[in-house]
């Protein structure tokens, strides 16, 4: 009786012994992986054509990133599709930390609910790292239009679903989704000219060839020169860029807020250790003094947070934009 509880104690402290062993193994690795990634250029996959917000936005924490590792982070603009080409690509690439994604929460999350099929799960098929930062969709019309506030822009298409064109940066997009939104709280309709980006969308805008758009930060420098007049924007408060422009909500639709917000994701499968350490290098660069500078003067308000709370983020904004998708009617074929 006694050689038993000896061996069973013997056995048990074997079992204390191992795990303690595989603890510190894991521990050891994790150390490991934080000293040697990256060791090579990596890749920032941006779903959007150059020159817009997201563009942007990636380029600063691009130099950024590159700074803190002392490895060039390369910006890869794979766009099309409502952000799923690049999506696609993403979440088909080796799970090595060495392909991320610069995605925008809207985009990447309500898109897969207009398509009857896609290659990829936009929640399953990533894992999440960090968001990166927020910023309003702006109501927005040429200078020498005559609708000088929502409410004229509400009255001049109230039973004229053809008076007024809008320019969008894509079928699916966040702007897209905003307007839609908007439309079914007004009762209106307008007249939907989707592009490929926040640089066509605005030269449209610009150019007198819409009548209003819903647009993303990369406004903020005409709105600020007087070429295009901002009407609203879609934040539930006023932003700081704008602050005597009004909320939608302020102008009659209590509730209405729609972010546009950043994150980085990577493909699912990467090294949980990778992923903390790409995590911790986001928070260390968006802190910084300079890229807060820098973002301040895209139109960006610096965001950030832990993998966990970006998935949590994550599964409850696919929930959300998947009843909009469904109630609002909007397919992509």
């Amino acid at each position: 009786m006694e050689t038993d509880k000896m061996q069973a104690a013997l056995e048990s402290a074997r079992v204390v012994m191992r795990v303690a062993a595989g603890t510190v193994a894991l521990l050891f690795a994790s150390m490991v992986v934080a000293q040697v990634y990256p060791n090579r250029p990596v890749r920032l996959v941006v779903p959007f054509p150059p020159g817009g917000a997201a563009e942007a936005q990636a380029r600063v924490l691009a130099h950024k990133l590159a700074e803190v590792w002392g490895q060039p982070v390369i910006i890869d603009n794979k766009p099309g599709a409502g952000t799923t080409i690049g999506a696609a690509f993403v979440a088909k690439a080796a799970p090595d930390g060495y392909t991320l994604m610069m995605a925008y929460m809207i985009s990447h999350l309500a898109t897969p609910h207009m398509y009857k099929s896609l290659p990829y799960d936009p929640i399953k098929d990533f894992a999440p790292i960090s968001l990166v930062g927020t910023q309003p969709l702006i109501v927005a019309v040429p200078a020498a239009s005559k609708l000088l506030t929502l409410g004229d822009l509400i009255n001049a298409t109230k039973g004229r679903p053809d008076a007024l064109a809008y320019a969008t940066t894509g079928t699916g997009a966040a702007p897209h989704l905003a307007s839609e939104l908007f439309f079914s709280r007004a009762a209106i309709k307008a007249t939907h000219v989707p592009f490929k980006g926040s640089s066509p969308a605005l030269v449209a805008l610009l150019g007198g060839q819409v009548d209003f758009s819903f647009l993303d930060g990369s406004a903020l420098t005409s709105i600020q020169a007087g070429k295009i007049r901002a009407l609203a924007v879609t934040t539930a408060k006023r932003w700081s860029q704008l602050p005597d422009t009004p909320t939608i909500a302020e102008a009659g639709f209590p509730g209405f807020d729609v972010t546009s917000s950043g994150m980085l994701i990577a493909p699912a499968g990467t090294p949980r250790d990778i992923i903390l350490v790409i995590s911790s290098a986001v928070a260390r660069a968006v802190a910084s003094p300079d890229v807060r500078e820098r973002f301040a003067a895209q139109g960006h308000d610096p965001a950030t947070t832990t993998p966990d709370e970006l998935a949590k983020i994550m599964t409850e904004e696919s929930a959300k934009y998947g009843r909009l998708v469904q109630s609002l009617g909007i397919k992509v074929e």
